[in-house]
């Protein structure tokens, strides 16, 4: 399995809600991207709480969705431009059912690894100027997802993001995200404990699983 990558995208903190910054606004990089450890070069999270670090160091959001969202949302223009999403990889033919937690890409040099869905916030409705798209995003599923850079290496736009190694099979990215975070859904017990001993996903999101368990 492999898809093009259209755009590599980096931004910077900026201003975004009175004082608060943000690092949601991404443009493509023209040339070549390095992928480190901890990201790529040159991009940067203003929140470090909640975004960054080695497990959530680059983060993809397909653009097949960007259909849907404009019927949605009657049209915006932050769907016609780069990164909506503040997504770092742009491309299509990839979504949250297709891939596993665990999976890994080679791009360029680099390999990637899928470690954990994204959990969306305030952030988006408040760049696109819209309420209700978490809930959109909830319920779903379309939540786009994070990688870990397990090789650090180049890749430029127009490179192909080869899927390269299988994940944990059957837990594709929307299935654990739906188990955690959708209201409407029932996780059993099992699935729970399953979704608590995956390996490749990040121990935040093992921690949710078991969160639920004791609930």
């Amino acid at each position: 399995m492999s898809v093009r990558v259209d755009a590599i995208c980096i931004g910077l903190p900026k201003p975004f809600n009175g004082a608060e910054l943000s690092a949601i606004d991404k443009r493509p990089l023209e040339g070549k991207a390095t992928f480190r450890s901890f990201g790529i070069e040159g991009d940067m999270v203003a929140d470090t709480k909640h975004h960054g670090g080695i497990d959530m160091a680059v983060h993809q959001y397909p653009t097949d969705h960007y259909h849907a969202w404009n019927e949605e949302l009657g049209g915006h223009c932050l769907l016609t431009g780069p990164a909506p999403f503040g997504e770092n990889l742009m491309a299509a033919g990839l979504t949250e059912d297709e891939v596993l937690i665990g999976d890994r890409f080679r791009l360029g040099t680099a390999l990637l690894e899928v470690s954990q869905p994204r959990q969306p916030c305030w952030k988006i409705e408040h760049r696109f100027g819209r309420r209700g798209m978490v809930a959109r995003i909830l319920s779903n599923h379309n939540c786009g997802w994070y990688y870990r850079v397990v090789e650090e290496g180049e890749a430029e736009a127009g490179d192909e993001l080869h899927k390269i190694e299988e994940g944990h099979d059957a837990w594709s990215v929307a299935r654990v995200f739906a188990a955690l975070y959708d209201l409407a859904a029932t996780p059993n017990r099992d699935e729970l404990q399953a979704i608590a001993a995956l390996e490749r996903l990040t121990l935040k999101w093992r921690g949710k699983a078991r969160n639920k368990l004791q609930s």
